[in-house]
């Protein structure tokens, strides 16, 4: 009778296993865009539901005390975009206002198997609406002309940086009453050319710098009127209410999806949907940036930080939310030039550009209230990974550190269960002599606890310890884009995202289990079955959390065994339980 449980259990377990094998395969994968795998063809047209571009509802007043736009009529959008391709950046700017419509990063990849399908930030409503937009508002402003946004020329329609090359320089030129104004994007060299091919794709650190995801925006301004000129330079993110496309977890714990900003009080302040669907931000701000935040990128208009500027958000006519600023007034006599700047990120959150780019733009690397934990658990692992060249040992190599660090605190702990262990059979006499009388039994039992100098409590103290690192470490790994579709060893592609045959959770389930017959007993039969079912329930739980933290758990458990083992058999051999 108990074979055939057995075999029951085990076809059960077989059967369960490839069960969620099988829904992993239907429904754990992101599913690729609708579009072709680059954008560096030219588009016939932009769609429908990207004409907002076009329109003065996404311009906003230099008025500080009205944020409201004004009802012009509205304008089509250009026929053809302009694409400009870098060696990190592939991107498309509409004439129509000269905004940012369309960014992909070919270096980034959808999906791990499609690796010729760059992953997408910018759209213009394929799959979602997301704008980076610029221009020139106030009085003498050309985007906030009745008659609509101004429509650019521009000498060629595809500009590519060369082999070589280590700047692109795209002009957008546009006159209007006697005035000439030149919108002119400057792009970088993303690639360190002393990096092998392989070193690229392992995104090692250096090799790709955060210089090729800034995008300079210049406004040269010609005033050959007869009037001085006057207007404000404005830049904005909008998007619209859809989900995060970068987002790979599965367990329930998705990561921020909304607008930042920089103030002086507080280098990282998070404005989300909600807090915009309630009422409209104004601040005042010299220099900082404006960010919208998804999993793993950042896109962020970064001022002069000499510059005073109004910091607003609000919503468009059509529900898209926006956060942007308006730099302070510029005025150009008549017969003479000027010119107004700002910076363009659009990219990954590459910590230490973010950093030398903007204060507190690295702050956009979001680990919770536990990032002064987090913070130095990536810096230590980033190191690790210097030297050794693959994640996965680096994060092994980081659990040994941790286990080392740990190890006085743990010692102690486990000598006090392995005294319990070895007062296991003492304690069963004393259930057996005093019955159901709890009372006179909870009495015996701290008469023997403090006999034997133990601490009943002394075994949940690694846990305790270990939790605050464990969960620093899962935010770690979430968060840092320089994990995401990072490799270990055979089956294990993606140390960011679950493991796709669930193995390594087993084993951690595996481990727990011979960890939990290291322990001594629970005397309360309720408290022993819940025990017993720990390890299932961990394993469950561990299905879904990214391949690199069931790593560490898992080898955090083996060295946990091996420790406990070997003190365990050391005070059973050495200190016997005194004879009652």
């Amino acid at each position: 009778m108990d074979i055939k449980r057995s075999i029951l259990i085990v076809a059960l377990a077989v059967v369960s296993y490839m069960m969620v094998l099988q829904w992993n395969q239907d429904y754990g994968q992101a599913a690729l865009p609708n579009q072709t795998a680059s954008t560096s063809k030219p588009a016939p047209s932009l769609p429908e539901t990207a004409s907002t571009a076009a329109s003065n509802d996404d311009v906003p007043t230099a008025n500080a005390g009205n944020t409201e736009p004004s009802p012009v009529e509205t304008v089509a959008v250009s026929d053809e975009l302009i694409q400009v391709k870098t060696d990190v950046l592939d991107l498309a700017i509409d004439p129509r206002g000269g905004d940012v419509v369309r960014l992909s990063l070919p270096h980034y990849p959808r999906r791990q198997d499609r690796p010729d399908v760059p992953f997408q930030l910018f759209d213009n409503g394929n799959e979602h609406l997301y704008l980076a937009q610029s221009g020139l508002t106030g009085a003498n402003g050309p985007d906030a002309r009745a008659g609509g946004r101004p429509l650019y020329n521009s000498d060629q329609r595809v500009y590519q940086l060369a082999d070589g090359q280590e700047q692109l320089v795209v002009d957008l030129t546009f006159s209007d009453a006697g005035v000439n104004y030149t919108k002119r994007f400057t792009f970088h060299r993303g690639l360190d050319t002393s990096c092998s091919a392989k070193e690229v794709e392992q995104k090692k650190t250096g090799c790709i710098t955060g210089n090729g995801y800034e995008i300079g925006v210049t406004y040269l301004i010609n005033n050959q009127s007869a009037n001085a000129w006057t207007g404000n330079l404005f830049a904005q993110l909008k998007r619209d209410n859809s989900g995060d496309p970068s987002s790979s977890t599965a367990t329930g714990t998705a990561t921020y999806l909304g607008a930042a900003l920089w103030t002086p009080e507080k280098p990282y302040t998070k404005v989300s949907m909600k807090d915009i669907d309630k009422q409209n931000l104004k601040e005042t701000v010299q220099g900082g940036w404006v960010a919208w935040l998804q999993h793993y990128f950042v896109t962020a208009w970064i001022p002069a930080k000499d510059d005073t500027n109004l910091v607003q958000t609000r919503k468009d006519s059509q529900g898209n939310y926006i956060i942007g600023y308006t730099g302070p007034a510029l005025t150009v006599p008549a017969g003479a030039e000027g010119q107004a700047s700002t910076t363009l990120y659009a990219g990954p959150k590459i910590q230490k550009d973010l950093a030398a780019l903007s204060p507190g733009l690295d702050k956009t690397v979001d680990y919770g209230i536990l990032w002064f934990l987090a913070e130095p658990i990536f810096w230590l692992l980033e190191h690790i990974h210097n030297l050794l060249g693959n994640w996965g040992f680096s994060i092994i190599v980081l659990t040994l550190i941790i286990k080392l660090a740990f190890f006085p605190l743990s010692a102690a702990s486990y000598r006090s269960m392995a005294r319990m262990r070895a007062v296991s059979p003492r304690l069963q006499a004393l259930k057996e002599q005093f019955g159901d009388d709890r009372q006179k039994m909870s009495q015996a039992m701290m008469e023997l606890y403090k006999k034997e100098k133990i601490n009943p409590l002394g075994g949940c103290l690694p846990i305790l310890v270990q939790m605050p690192v464990f969960l620093a470490l899962y935010w770690t790994l979430l968060e840092s884009v320089e994990m995401r579709q990072a490799p270990w060893i055979l089956w294990i592609t993606d140390l960011s995202i679950k493991d796709p045959f669930f193995i390594l959770p087993i084993i951690m389930g595996a481990t727990m289990f011979i960890q939990q017959q290291l322990n001594p007993t629970p005397p309360d039969p309720m408290q022993a079955r819940v025990m017993k079912m720990m390890p299932i329930i961990f394993t469950f739980f561990f299905l879904w959390f990214p391949a690199g933290l069931v790593l560490y758990w898992v080898v955090n458990n083996v060295l946990s065994i091996a420790q406990q083992w070997y003190i365990t058999r050391k005070i059973e051999a050495a200190n016997k339980p005194s004879e009652a």
